[in-house]
C-alpha cells in the first residue's frame, strides 16, 4: 500500500500504460524499440521476395513508413497517434504476424508460376466441373436493381438529412 502511494506519482509522471484494455494483449514497455527491430527484420526478410512483386512493394512502402515515424517519434502515445494503426502493442502483433507471412511467402512462391501455366477459367453461366465448389450468391432483391437504375439515370431522390425524423412536440405512437 506504502510503495502505490509513493511510486503511482512517479509513473504518472512517467506516463506508463497499465493496461492496452485487449483481453490477452499485454503493455510492452520497449515496444518502440521492439518495433524498430520488427520493422528493420521486415526489410531485411522482404528482400527474398522479387523486387517487381506487389507484396514486396507494398510491404516495404508500409514499413518504411512505420519505421521512420518510430524512429522520429519517442513517445508511444504519438507513435499510435501518427499511424492511426491502433495501440502500439496490435502493431507489434502486426509486424510479427508480417514476418511469418513473408516466410511463408518465400515458401510457396506463388510469384513463380511458369508462363505456359494454363489455368480452367469458367466464365458466365459455363457449366461448372463437379470437382469445383459452386458459391453463387442468391439472387439480390428487386428493390437493389430499382435504386440502381435510379442512381445510374440520375432519378434517385434522396431524403433530407437535416430534418429530424420526428418533429418536436410530435409523438411517436399515433
Amino acid at each position: 500500500m506504502f510503495l502505490r502511494r509513493i511510486a503511482r506519482p512517479f509513473m504518472m509522471m512517467a506516463k506508463v500504460k497499465e493496461t492496452t484494455g485487449i483481453v490477452g494483449l499485454d503493455v510492452v514497455p520497449n515496444a518502440r524499440e521492439v518495433l524498430i527491430n520488427l520493422y528493420r527484420k521486415t526489410l531485411d526478410e522482404i528482400k527474398a521476395v522479387p523486387e517487381d512483386e506487389g507484396y514486396r512493394k507494398a510491404v516495404e512502402s508500409f514499413t518504411r513508413h512505420r519505421l521512420s515515424v518510430c524512429q522520429e517519434e519517442e513517445d508511444s502515445e504519438m507513435i499510435e497517434k501518427r499511424l492511426g494503426c491502433g495501440q502500439v502493442e496490435e502493431l507489434i502483433e502486426e509486424a510479427q504476424d508480417e514476418l511469418k507471412l513473408i516466410g511463408h511467402m518465400n515458401e510457396w512462391k506463388p510469384w513463380g508460376i511458369p508462363d505456359d501455366y494454363e489455368c480452367e477459367v469458367i466464365e458466365n453461366d459455363a457449366p461448372v466441373p463437379k470437382h469445383v465448389p459452386l458459391h453463387r450468391p442468391g439472387p439480390l432483391p428487386e428493390e437493389f436493381y430499382k435504386t440502381l437504375e435510379a442512381v445510374t439515370s440520375g432519378k434517385l431522390e434522396t431524403s433530407k438529412k437535416d430534418e429530424p425524423a420526428i418533429a418536436a412536440g410530435e409523438s411517436q405512437s399515433k
